[in-house]
Formats: structure tokens, C-alpha cells, sequence
């Protein structure tokens, strides 16, 4: 048989236990708190048409859209027909005749989506969470895969700005309970609308946002070049790189940024935004703090004040560079960042005021977050912020001793399943070496042994391997034995 080369697509992964254990262990934390915000489930297509997604990301995000052939283009007749139309398809043309639909790119768009054909039955404010993984056409990298999940919050029909404040409440709770140290970056798209008034009309606005977000990845003369090849001019591009050097703390921030667009209705709107987010957020802090020093609780997990207390100043931070370059963002916008881990973004999202107007149902506001996992995972994979437990597995293991021996055991080992401790007897019969490596490469804790003198006595030897130590107890006991 010739030798077949085994892989699987460029910027995809598989995931052995221990990884599906410590990705399980972020999802089951960010979706704890989603509910405990009061978030719902939902749960949408792998695919979508092709319509549903075109057009909602901009230029840039477009390009990075898996598109799916159509059925029957492996007919060899069908194939010479298409090639030409396909040519254009890879050029981000779209052609019904050679595809119809599409990888999601994200959670968001689909979730208009959703709320656009089910508005009627709906209940608003409708607040969903969204675990689902999402797929685009980039250059693989680290931190950046083709295959990648998502984790989103969205609440939709308020302009409430307490959203806002709550959805960064969720970013800091969830990250304090995984341990990592985060800024928690804000900007408006008024703030950056103003800023393409001044430079010379509305019009302006997606080249500005598109070169202004690529600033970390080139640099700021690279970005000045790209806003030259965009067509803004000397004085223009004076103006953008005096908005991109405001810095300082966020109260020097807020007075430079005011200075700049005295005379902006927009701009204005935007920085009124931002500091309502920032005075409720530091209002909460305090109303928290108070909570815990009054509670009688020993359990302060109960207390979703206690989560809120999680944001610190320092870690809430004004970021007029920050522009998400997608088109849909209306207000406010998000993004997060790892302290002390070369990473990108781990999160990121904004208020989007009219995105199922897309869809045919305008006027439905809508603002919603973002967890990238995969990147969180790597953040903590390099941070050593796994607790051990989470890689319990099986806890006991059963040695197979013989028929007798062997069916006792496996009837002791549903009890303590129906007890919901994970068990399992080894396969076959044989020497007790090669069963206790079978343990230990396992890293069971436990094992127990029901050899003939046990199946006689009734008893059961408990071995602790982690402690090298062992217990004989009666067989009706072993319901009662901890398993620590």
C-alpha cells in the first residue's frame, strides 16, 4: 500500500484531552457568567447564504469569508463551465451559479440575522450568549487560526448605555476568575466619525478606521502611507496623527480629545458616551466594595456585586487608536488585551445601532462582547493559569483479576458511577504491572483490586497512588469511601 501523507487543513487543530478539558474550563467560566447577567443560549447554522455575510464586514473582512461551492461542480461538464465564473468568485465577485453560501466569519452577523426573522417573537431587551466556532480565510500565525471559536453577549432592542457598563463588568469578572491580568480598552465610532468630519467628510470614515486599526500590526508611517494611498491628503493626515498621539491618563485624555473636537456634536456625543461608561463603572466598583464589607457571606460567588468589584482603573483604559474595523459599529467599542503576553486582541466588541436594518427590521439597537478562546487558551497555556483539576479524568480504576472477580468489580463500579465517580475496570485479564502503568500513564489516582481472597473475604484493597497508600474496606462500604 503506497504511503498516504496524513494532515488536516493549514490553520486548524486537533485537540487531545487535556486541551478539550482546559477549553471546556474556559467556556463552562465565561458561560457561568453570562447567566448569571441574565444571558440566554443560542445556537445558529455552521453556514449561512452567502448575502447574509457580503457586505457586513467591509473590504478587508470580505476577503476573508470561506465561500462553499455549489453542489455537482465535480461534474467534469459543469467544471469547464464554472472555471471562468470561479475566477471572479476568488476575486470576491459572488456568482449563484458557482456558490450560494458560506462559513460564518462570526457570531454577530448570524445573530442579527436571527433577531431580523424571529423580531415578532421575541422579548426586548432579548439578551443571548453564543459558543460556537467561526471560520476565516487568514494567514495563519500565532494566535490567529482559520478554525476558531467564539464566545458573544449581545443584548438587542436598548440604547441604554447600562449595557455598556454591564457588558464591561462581564469582560473583567470573566477574566479576573480565569487570572488574567487585563486592559479593558474603550473607544467610540462617534469619537471616530468626528474625526473623519474634521478631515473632511463623513465619506472619509472607513479609510480612516481601516488604516487607523492596522497601527499595531505596521506601525504609524506605515498607516500615514496607507491614508496617502487612500486619498487623504498632507494637512488631513496631520490631523489623524495628532488624534493618534493623544496620551496619557484617561482623565488627559478626555481633556485633549475634547479640546480637539470643541465644535463636534458627534465627537461630543462619543465622549459623553465614554465617560458614562467610566463613571459607572468606578460607581459600581464602590457600591460593590460596600456590599462585600457589609455581607455576612462567607460565599462571595453568590454576590454578583462582588464580580463587578473585579474592575480597576487602571485595567479600564481610553484607547483612541482602538477602531474595529468592522463597518457595523455605531458607539462604543471594545477591545482586550493580555498584560505582560505578546498576544493580540482576547476580546473585543461595540454597540452596533442598526444592524438588523440590514435584514429589513430597522430599528432594532443592539451591543455586544466577544471572547476569543483560542487566544485565551494560549494566554493561559503561557501564564501557567490552569488549576490542576482540571485535568480529573478518571478517578478510579478497577483491575481485572479473573470472570468472578472481574463481574463483582463491575457492578462495584456502577455504584460509584450512579454516585458520579468517574470509574472504569481495565479491559482484560492480566499481570498487575502492566495494569498499574495503565494507571499511572492515565494519572488514575486510584485503583482497586478485587483479587480471590478479596472475593472471598468481601473486601476491596483501595490503592492511593498519588500517596502510596492503601486501604482494606468491606465492599458495601465502598459507596462511602472518599475519594479525595
Amino acid at each position: 500500500m503506497a504511503k498516504v501523507n496524513v494532515s488536516i487543513p493549514q490553520g486548524t487543530r486537533d485537540f487531545n484531552a487535556e486541551t478539550v478539558r482546559k477549553r471546556n474550563y474556559i467556556f463552562n467560566t465565561i458561560r457561568k457568567v453570562f447567566e448569571i447577567y441574565g444571558f440566554q443560549p443560542l445556537e445558529t447554522p455552521s453556514m449561512e447564504n452567502l448575502e447574509t455575510l457580503m457586505g457586513k464586514y467591509g473590504e478587508e473582512g470580505d476577503k476573508l469569508i470561506f465561500k462553499i461551492l455549489n453542489n455537482g461542480l465535480d461534474n467534469p461538464d459543469k467544471h469547464l463551465q464554472a472555471k471562468a465564473e470561479f475566477e471572479k468568485v476568488l476575486e470576491g465577485k459572488n456568482n449563484k451559479s458557482i456558490t450560494e453560501r458560506a462559513l460564518r466569519y462570526d457570531l454577530t452577523i448570524p445573530f442579527a440575522r436571527y433577531v431580523a426573522m424571529n423580531h415578532g417573537q421575541l422579548t426586548f431587551p432579548f439578551k443571548r450568549y453564543q459558543i460556537q466556532p467561526v471560520w476565516r480565510a487568514d494567514r495563519p500565525q500565532k494566535g490567529r487560526y482559520r478554525e476558531f471559536y467564539q464566545c458573544d453577549a449581545d443584548v438587542v432592542g436598548s440604547n441604554s448605555l447600562l449595557n455598556e457598563v454591564e457588558l464591561t463588568n462581564i469582560y473583567a469578572t470573566v477574566f479576573k476568575k480565569l487570572g488574567i491580568d487585563v486592559e479593558i480598552r474603550i473607544n467610540s465610532r462617534k469619537i471616530l466619525a468626528a474625526l473623519a468630519e474634521v478631515c473632511g467628510g463623513a465619506d472619509k470614515m472607513i479609510d480612516i478606521t481601516i488604516a487607523i486599526d492596522k497601527l499595531d500590526k505596521i506601525g504609524l508611517e506605515k498607516v500615514k502611507d496607507e491614508l496617502t494611498a487612500r486619498g487623504l491628503n498632507a494637512e488631513q493626515i496631520l490631523t489623524i496623527e495628532k488624534y493618534l498621539s493623544i496620551t496619557g491618563s484617561n482623565e488627559d485624555k478626555l481633556t485633549a480629545i475634547s479640546s480637539l473636537f470643541s465644535n463636534s456634536e458627534l465627537g461630543n456625543k462619543g465622549i459623553d458616551e465614554i465617560k458614562h461608561v467610566l463613571d459607572n463603572a468606578k460607581s459600581l466598583t464602590q457600591n460593590a466594595e460596600r456590599t462585600i464589607q457589609n455581607s455576612n457571606s462567607d460565599d462571595h460567588d453568590v454576590l454578583l456585586t462582588t464580580d463587578v468589584s473585579r474592575i480597576h482603573d487602571s485595567h479600564l483604559v481610553i484607547d483612541f487608536t482602538l477602531a474595529r474595523g468592522l463597518n457595523y459599529y455605531t458607539g462604543i467599542i471594545f477591545e482586550i488585551k493580555a498584560i505582560g503576553v505578546q498576544m493580540g486582541s482576547i476580546g473585543g466588541g461595540g454597540r452596533y445601532d442598526d444592524l438588523t436594518g440590514l435584514f429589513g427590521v430597522p430599528n432594532i439597537p443592539g451591543v455586544g462582547i466577544s471572547f476569543g478562546v483560542d487566544r485565551i487558551y494560549d494566554v493561559m497555556e503561557e501564564l501557567k493559569l490552569f488549576p490542576e483539576a482540571v485535568q480529573s479524568g478518571t478517578k478510579v480504576l478497577f483491575f481485572n483479576l479473573g470472570k468472578a472477580e472481574s463481574k463483582i468489580a463491575f457492578d462495584l463500579m456502577q455504584l460509584l458511577r450512579e454516585k458520579e465517580i468517574a470509574c472504569e475496570m481495565y479491559h482484560e485479564t492480566t499481570k498487575f504491572d502492566k495494569q498499574f502503568k495503565y494507571a499511572e500513564k492515565k494519572n488514575i489516582p486510584y485503583i482497586i483490586i478485587i483479587g480471590s481472597k478479596e472475593l472471598e473475604e468481601n473486601n476491596c484493597v483501595i490503592k492511593h497512588l498519588t500517596t502510596s497508600t492503601q486501604q482494606t474496606i468491606a465492599m458495601n462500604e465502598i459507596t462511602n469511601y472518599i475519594f479525595e
